[in-house]
């Protein structure tokens, strides 16, 4: 069987094999790339390394660099920024493995991080090495690896400091085993948390000091975020076998002019302000509505991607609160959608859907 999703070191194996064969820089002990390669394997190479994010430099450098120290790395930002995605491709970049995840929830437990027993020993012969169940983080610790966590804000905060002994010590102690695992070189800790969820769960000062911070952004142009979708679709229909449909190029920037104009508020000429909805309307927003366009295209049209493929999709991205949503995309519509001579077909597609 084949994996919807491999995970990044297998399904960019051979890139990741062509940089350490050729990567002669300084390596950080249980590292696999030195830090420039890493950044390389993230940013591309223009050539055989494919792009992984498409943003400044800078941040991936800064990212990259604070994983060689002793700070824990913490990527923030809004939904859809990429966050889970450059972390994943770290763990894989660094260590080989970016498996070792804990999902954090409100209902995560102290055992997702710390670790647990296997009861039916522990009861049977007590607390021994053989009913320790390890975390992953626990297993990044002993094998020196990147461990992940993800949504970190959304971890009670008592469950949430369980860390600090983890990143300022670099231990975990056992006490009923009356023992304790050392973190081998080579392991930290990458965690992902939103910046809409400032008050759900806020870190503790004395957790927040122990990680270095670094804000995805949204795309800073609009050719960038068109780049970003482009790649993103053509990826994802490759791998979820979807029927050649050509990705439109005009109906993927129409898509995202919408999403900057109603995120910023202002439309791209500057002359018409506007509201805007409840949603993030991230990338990630605008990758699903062309896929979705493109599966619509492939099997109930006639294999061409046209605006009424994506209107529908456009209209559920916006539209997350009927009350107040509603409005905006209507006022939308009519006010800006509208006077655009080249989206009548749009236009028509959207009043319809």
């Amino acid at each position: 069987m084949t994996a919807l999703r491999p995970h990044a070191e297998d399904q960019y194996a051979e890139e990741l094999a062509l940089l350490a064969a050729t990567d002669d820089r300084p390596r950080p002990p249980g590292w696999r790339l030195s830090p420039h390669a890493v950044v390389t394997y993230l940013l591309g190479d223009g050539a055989k390394i494919t792009p992984k994010y498409v943003g400044p430099r800078r941040l991936m450098e800064v990212a990259v660099s604070t994983l060689v120290t002793d700070r824990a790395l913490l990527l923030l930002g809004v939904p859809g920024t990429a966050k889970t995605w450059v972390s994943e491709h770290l763990a894989a970049a660094i260590s080989g493995d970016s498996t070792l995840l804990v999902q954090g929830t409100a209902g995560t437990a102290e055992e997702a991080i710390r670790y647990g027993w296997n009861y039916a020993r522990l009861l049977a012969d007590g607390p021994s090495e053989a009913a320790l169940v390890p975390s992953p983080i626990m297993r990044a610790m002993r094998t020196g690896a990147i461990a992940r966590m993800e949504e970190l804000t959304r971890v009670p905060s008592d469950v949430q400091d369980a860390l600090i002994t983890v990143l300022s010590e670099k231990t975990l102690p056992v006490p009923e085993l009356n023992t304790e695992v050392q973190a081998q070189r080579g392991f930290n800790l990458i965690a992902t948390a939103n910046d809409r969820d400032r008050g759900v769960n806020e870190l503790s000062s004395a957790l927040r000091r122990r990680f270095n911070t670094v804000v995805l952004p949204v795309p800073a142009s609009a050719d960038d975020e068109v780049e970003i979708v482009s790649r993103r679709v053509a990826q994802l229909g490759k791998s979820l076998d979807l029927p050649e449909v050509p990705a439109a190029l005009d109906e993927i920037r129409r898509v995202v002019t919408i999403f900057r104009e109603l995120r910023t508020g202002l439309t791209e000429d500057g002359r018409t302000k506007l509201k805007s909805p409840t949603g993030t309307l991230s990338p990630a927003e605008a990758i699903s509505v062309i896929t979705n366009g493109m599966a619509l295209a492939a099997h109930f049209g006639d294999g061409t991607l046209h605006p009424s493929d994506v209107a529908a999709g456009i209209v559920g991205a916006v539209v997350k609160d009927p009350a107040s949503d509603g409005v905006v995309w209507r006022e939308y519509l009519e006010t800006v959608v509208r006077e655009r001579t080249d989206w009548r077909d749009f236009y028509r597609a959207a009043r319809d859907a």
